[in-house]
């Protein structure tokens, strides 16, 4: 059988277990980018550094991450993709023991920044899989990794507080290493090989990612939008950590992860996202989604008095990032087929660099103002995304 033969691969069906294997795998590798998140006060402590310092543990990762959308995954429309995953699995384990084995804080950072660097292979198996896929069931395939997305992120938060509650915080990291190292074998044997037919000299595969910006309207919106949507996710995750541990309600670290298990219900609403966008309904999804994201600040803002109020908030706000996001991507792989890792490229690249700057701001919110600035932050990046979205539309029509 030839590997580099992509109509050969791409004729293969995507089968119900390897699409729930891509899932996993995607939940895993990203994961690598949110373990920090529960921990933020304890690492402040152990590092002796200030609690907008040690937020910087998650900033660095999704700066990494955006880094490694902009510089890795375009090669997913270049280099053979099986081969491409798998040596960036390896090497986010490798960043995961550099942080496991910290014994400062810049080597902590160090650890994070290469694991989000590498946490990018999510983005090359989504349009992989985009590829694979059958088009009456890309919308469905393309939700279903996306919910393993968003579970390995919200999780992530859950099976960190959980290992630090019963070893240390060094725990996770170990445990995910040896995680990541096991998915690379499997992946390398299951994963089914694909070698794009694109064969541009890396400055101008690089380049073309910004052509594609450039000349796309749809992309350009849309990308526009997530990096708002991820912005407002990040503005609530990052701060989180510092209301619930201090005076409004004095939860230990354990019991902080286990919020991730709220937010993890929003992920069940990917695949439903994905199959109503096949449907036509992907405006309604996504526009549903924006007003539903406003909503969720409003009744976020009563958290400090409402553990209700809280975990209804989380609920909305996870559901409605999802189904924005997931519309998102529907809309843009629908662009060029023969260029879907360089447009994964340019949306996921905006969508971490607005992640990045929610997770400073939404620190820096708190900080300053409490969890009010945090309420009216996320609420603003809320609005701005409705207009986004529903403005140019009127103006078109």
């Amino acid at each position: 059988m030839n590997n580099s033969a992509p109509v050969a691969a791409a004729s293969r069906p995507l089968s119900s277990a390897l699409v729930l294997l891509l899932a996993i795998a995607v939940g895993l590798v990203v994961a690598s980018n949110y373990y920090a998140q529960p921990l933020l006060q304890l690492l402040a402590g152990v590092f002796d550094v200030s609690a907008g310092m040690a937020g910087w543990v998650v900033t660095v990762a999704q700066l990494a991450y955006a880094a490694g959308l902009l510089l890795i995954v375009p090669l997913g429309d270049r280099l053979e993709r099986r081969g491409l995953i798998v040596g960036l699995f390896v090497l986010a384990s490798v960043g995961l023991g550099i942080s496991a084995s910290a014994g400062n804080f810049v080597q902590l950072l160090a650890g994070t920044a290469l694991a989000g660097l590498s946490a990018v292979a999510a983005q090359i198996i989504i349009p992989h899989a985009a590829t694979l896929a059958r088009p009456e069931q890309r919308g469905r395939v393309v939700g279903t990794l996306m919910a393993g997305l968003l579970l390995g992120i919200l999780l992530a938060r859950t099976a960190s507080g959980l290992l630090a509650g019963i070893g240390s915080w060094h725990t996770i990291y170990w445990v995910a290493c040896v995680a990541l190292l096991l998915c690379a074998l499997v992946l390398a044997r299951l994963l089914p090989p694909y070698r794009p037919t694109a064969r541009l000299s890396y400055p101008r595969l690089i380049g073309s990612v910004l052509v594609l910006l450039r000349d796309e309207p749809l992309l350009r919106r849309r990308s526009l939008l997530g990096a708002l949507l991820f912005a407002g996710f990040s503005v609530f995750w990052t701060p989180l950590a510092f209301l619930l541990s201090g005076p409004a309600y004095g939860y230990s670290i354990s019991t902080i992860g286990l919020f991730g298990l709220v937010g993890a219900a929003g992920a069940l609403a990917a695949s439903r996202a994905g199959r109503l966008s096949d449907r036509g309904l992907g405006r309604w999804v996504a526009g549903g989604g924006l007003m539903l994201l406003l909503l969720s600040w409003l009744v976020l803002a009563l958290a400090p008095v409402s553990l209700a109020a809280l975990v209804v908030g989380v609920l909305l706000l996870d559901i409605a990032v999802q189904a924005v996001h997931i519309n998102n991507q529907s809309a843009i792989y629908q662009l060029d087929e023969n260029a879907r890792s360089r447009i994964t490229s340019a949306y996921m690249t905006c969508y971490f660099i607005g992640g990045a700057s929610g997770s400073a701001l939404g620190t820096a919110a708190w900080t300053r103002y409490g969890w009010n600035g945090v309420c009216v932050l996320g609420g603003g990046l809320a609005l701005l995304g409705l207009l986004v979205f529903f403005v140019p539309a009127r103006r078109s029509r």
